[in-house]
């Protein structure tokens, strides 16, 4: 009877869905916000197995959670970041997934004339000789740290722009609905502003700029100094997100007919 028992048991568990593998990868505000997430996410479950779990945070922030081993994966977009990382030997590469870009957004008058320039260097020298307000994000994320290379670009220290410098030390969104509230300029990621749902009177002026140019990847964290990380199931997902079935989500994701994102890896 115990015997039967057992194997009655045992066939039981044999019947029920294997458990999905779990990943935890440290993401941006800006991929969280896009709504990408909530399309990719399902997908993946169900044609890998795989779970991801979503830290949403700053592009520094996600870094150091990488560093110190508290996810699997980090997926964010400031290239000489990333370089820094793997070099740092706290991922074993970085993988390109997708681009968007960066655009300039302020109040819909443009008292800084920002739509006319020529380069996102110039539009923020308006913005400085304007002294126009400006709202950065001042989290050390990826778009920051575009924003204090444009300056830089430009010509300009923001900290001597005073008053008319906001630094929020928040997300892409929060930061977006400070200049909302102040009617004043911001850089943002495409996919965000399109999704902001508290537009109010800004809107996107400039854009284009090569040097505005927002590639997205994929960091695996080095599970040589991390053992425990699910290296693995990483892969698996880094293979897919690169492959077909990834191009073709991230392609055709879209906002009122807008493409949010382009896949951009390359199969290796």
């Amino acid at each position: 009877m115990i015997t039967r028992a057992l194997l009655a048991c045992a066939f039981a568990l044999s019947t029920l869905p294997a458990m999905a593998e779990t990943v935890r990868i440290a993401v941006t505000t800006s991929f969280e916000n896009s709504g990408l997430a909530d399309v990719l996410l399902p997908e993946i479950q169900a044609e890998l197995g795989i779970e991801v779990e979503l830290l949403v945070v700053g592009t520094g922030q996600a870094l150091r959670l990488g560093e110190a081993g508290d996810v699997d994966a980090v997926l964010v977009h400031s290239r000489p970041a990333e370089i820094a990382f793997v070099e740092a030997g706290h991922a074993t590469h970085w993988r390109e997934i997708m681009y968007n870009d960066f655009v300039l957004i302020g109040p819909s008058d443009d008292p800084a004339r920002i739509a006319s320039a020529q380069t996102a260097a110039d539009a923020l020298a308006r913005i400085a000789e304007a002294e126009a307000l400006f709202v950065s994000r001042g989290d050390n994320s990826g778009t920051h740290q575009k924003e204090l290379a444009l300056w830089t670009s430009a010509g300009v220290d923001p900290e001597d722009l005073g008053h008319a410098y906001n630094a929020v030390g928040a997300g892409m969104g929060a930061a977006l609905n400070t200049a909302s509230g102040l009617n004043a300029y911001i850089l943002s990621d495409r996919a965000t502003w399109l999704t902001f749902g508290n537009q109010a009177d800004l809107a996107l002026l400039f854009s284009g700029d090569p040097e505005m140019f927002n590639p997205y990847s994929l960091l695996p964290v080095n599970p040589d100094r991390h053992p425990h990380v699910n290296n693995a199931a990483v892969m698996q997902l880094e293979d897919w997100l690169v492959g077909p079935r990834g191009e073709e989500l991230i392609n055709a994701y879209t906002v009122e007919g807008q493409t949010l994102f382009v896949h951009s890896a390359v199969p290796q």
